[in-house]
């Protein structure tokens, strides 16, 4: 049951994207929008010289007090756009340094069934905000739905799929999908070269998984693929392809910590490419 959906605002274009697929699962869900809109102040520390005296000081203090007021412009222009919103929603806003809004929006997150982000690697400027993505996906518990670029949502979410492994993170990615698992019309259960009989129920690999989540209430096919050398985020996007899946559901593996897994692998790569939303946890 989602009941509370929290979306990522920083005052820039891509708000708009993200707030177009917020509002549609709060709305497929009669559920409250937050909007958490993260307007973050020069870090004074880092950036003023040791010797720079007061006048040096005076020059930082004017920049903190210019990223205040542009963040009361984009306030007032996203309330604005919330007033037009077909759901209850409110905004909360975020300021200070960047490693405080880290913290800070891991925190707000806890308290919401779904955070709502951009994919954070595409080679743009929302990429500013990968270190905020990742602190959200490993310190708050919940799950974050990805939003790619350009991508706008689905009528409903009708066709899931599910990648499956063995794993405390698979395992928290279905829990966080099956509100939308629940309604959707077809799911699909994709085991890529099954590594043990630890992917095996009674009878075939996927047995369990896919009974558990036909009891969910969807209906349920599992297919095992062979990867044949190819990149494990190749072979997902493939199957979403043929499946014209409006979500992907998947754990995210790695670390607990952003820079330890930034380096490469399937969960990087599909932040990276992905065409199709992407429920994520860990």
């Amino acid at each position: 049951m989602i009941k509370d959906v929290t979306v990522h605002l920083d005052g820039t274009s891509a708000d708009e994207e993200r707030l177009l697929h917020a509002e549609a699962i709060a709305s497929a869900s009669r559920a409250h929008l937050t909007g958490l809109f993260t307007n973050p102040l020069p870090d004074l520390a880092a950036i003023t010289p040791m010797d720079g005296g007061a006048s040096a000081a005076g020059i930082m203090v004017q920049l903190q007090d210019d990223a205040r007021r542009q963040g009361d412009l984009s306030q007032q222009r996203l309330a604005e756009r919330f007033s037009r919103l077909s759901v209850p929603s409110e905004i909360r806003r975020l300021e200070g340094m960047p490693g405080q809004l880290l913290r800070l929006a891991a925190s707000e997150a806890r308290w919401s069934d779904i955070f709502v982000a951009s994919r954070p690697f595409d080679g743009g400027s929302d990429e500013a905000w990968s270190d905020l993505f990742g602190s959200v996906l490993f310190e708050s518990g919940r799950g974050v739905y990805v939003v790619p670029p350009g991508r706008r949502p689905s009528d409903a979410i009708r066709r899931v799929l599910v990648c499956w492994r063995d794993t405390r993170e698979a395992a928290r990615a279905v829990a966080e999908a099956a509100p939308f698992i629940e309604k959707a019309a077809r799911t699909v259960v994709l085991i890529v070269d099954p590594e043990s009989s630890s992917d095996n129920g009674p009878g075939a690999p996927g047995a369990d998984i896919a009974r558990h989540l036909d009891r969910i209430g969807t209906s349920v096919e599992v297919q095992v693929v062979a990867g044949e050398g190819r990149d494990i985020s190749d072979v997902i996007l493939e199957q979403a392809r043929r499946l014209s899946a409006d979500l992907i559901v998947m754990g995210a593996y790695g670390h607990s910590r952003l820079r330890e897994w930034i380096a490469g692998g399937a969960t990087r790569n599909m932040l990276s490419t992905s065409d199709v939303p992407i429920l994520m946890a860990h």
